[in-house]
């Protein structure tokens, strides 16, 4: 088995093409195979930042740095994001504020360098990080099957000031639960996995845009060990995957299922348009056997979250039209109390509220440029292509800052060829 398609990282030593001066793994490999420390520490929400700093480091060192045509789109959004910043009005939304202008720059430089990695990080080796990272979600899931009421207080919350913890996003990673459930609710709803992330629907985001390319690296990888690991690991998935009762999750799965399918179906590729219905059919036994029907048609006669988004999205819309240029730079408390903040509950709408309608149309052009420029790549890699389609879905209810946004861009990044797609080098 090559090295470029092994879950391990790289050698401590360096490779001949790090010494021809190419761009090393490590700080990929740093975010993805340590992230359970991330977790852990409560850093890792965090991590990209410094992670993508030394990144951005290295692409300075080596320079040469290039970036493919159309990526002009991404940098007027950011751009726009952080003229927005006039629109805060407190110390607290100011700190919200930085961590989201913060990983949107991460998320830009990981790009960057995974584009201009592509002798050392290439997209087999890009497809067994991310798989180690799925096994790590699905862990992740498992815990909260088994353990629904675990929780512990991490390093993070005994360094950082209590006035800082006074902020809700940074209250959140302070303390990592094992489960997005409160036993003491009115309504009585069954745990529903989240972690190794803040929330359920971050779990299910995250689940439904790796599942399509662990699939496709399945495909690509000898039939050994790792191969049957594997096999058995996908349908062991789907308990924690089904038990998070994410009908997003549900919505973005279908969409990579069919719209996967087709693009196989068209190209004649049989053999894996009976593969994709094989998983299919395991999937739907596995959803029989956990009798999901009947736990969402519970949770949706016991919640009223479907009317409660609604509300919340008519607010956001109306109150954005109050300030449709450029936005409150943040979220900001609901008119309804007890309600999500405005600008929440969906990318879509977070951007929008946040930064303004020009910010919100850049940011679906620049996905439409990611799933456009993709399609040429989809003979050799359907689920790259396949992936930034679910992102388009998934941003309208999921937020998607930062792993949804890193899950589609590194693969976009390293799965582009340099030979079309490249633009003049940039200094």
């Amino acid at each position: 088995m090559r090295s470029d398609t092994a879950f391990a990282p790289a050698p401590a030593r360096p490779t001949a093409a790090e010494a021809r001066g190419d761009l090393p793994r490590w700080p990929i490999t740093a975010m993805f195979a340590a992230f359970p420390l991330w977790w852990a520490l409560g850093m890792a929400e965090m991590a990209w930042i410094p992670l993508a700093a030394a990144m951005a480091v290295l692409l300075i060192r080596r320079g040469d740095v290039r970036a493919p045509r159309g990526f002009g789109i991404w940098l007027l959004f950011l751009a726009l994001v952080a003229v927005s910043v006039i629109g805060i009005d407190t110390p607290g939304r100011l700190i919200g504020f930085v961590y989201r202008a913060l990983q949107y720059l991460s998320i830009t430089i990981a790009f960057l360098y995974v584009y201009n990695a592509r002798r050392t990080i290439t997209l087999d080796w890009l497809l067994g990080m991310l798989t180690l990272f799925w096994l790590f979600v699905v862990a992740g899931g498992w815990l909260g099957v088994i353990a629904p009421e675990f929780s512990f207080r991490t390093p993070l919350g005994y360094v950082l000031p209590r006035g800082l913890q006074s902020n809700e996003l940074v209250r959140e990673m302070v303390v990592r639960r094992a489960t997005q459930w409160n036993p003491d609710a009115w309504t009585v709803l069954d745990p529903r996995p989240a972690a190794p992330f803040l929330y359920t629907n971050g779990w299910g985001n995250a689940y439904s845009m790796l599942l399509p390319l662990v699939i496709s690296y399945v495909a690509r990888i000898p039939r050994d060990l790792r191969f049957l690991g594997l096999l058995v690991a996908i349908p062991l998935s789907f308990v924690p995957a089904f038990l998070t009762l994410n009908r997003g999750m549900f919505i973005g799965l279908g969409v990579a299922a069919v719209y996967g399918g087709l693009i196989l179906l068209a190209s004649g590729r049989v053999r894996a348009v009976a593969g994709l219905a094989a998983a299919c059919a395991v999937g739907l036994a596995a959803a029989a056997v956990l009798d999901v029907g009947d736990r969402l048609l519970g949770r949706v006669e016991s919640s009223s979250s479907t009317e409660d988004r609604a509300d919340l999205y008519q607010e956001t819309l109306v109150r954005t039209l109050q300030s449709p240029v450029f936005g409150y730079g943040a979220p900001r408390p609901s008119w309804t109390e007890g309600a999500p903040s405005a600008g929440t509950q969906g990318h879509v709408w977070m951007v929008m509220f946040s930064h303004g309608l020009p910010a919100l149309a850049i940011f679906l052009l620049a996905l439409l440029w990611l799933a456009w420029s993709t399609r040429h790549v989809r003979r050799r890699m359907t689920a790259v292509h396949v992936v930034q389609v679910v992102l388009l879905v998934e941003v309208f209810y999921y937020g998607v800052l930062p792993h949804g946004l890193v899950l589609a861009l590194l693969p976009a990044a390293a799965a582009l060829p340099h030979d079309t797609a490249l633009e003049r080098p940039s200094s």
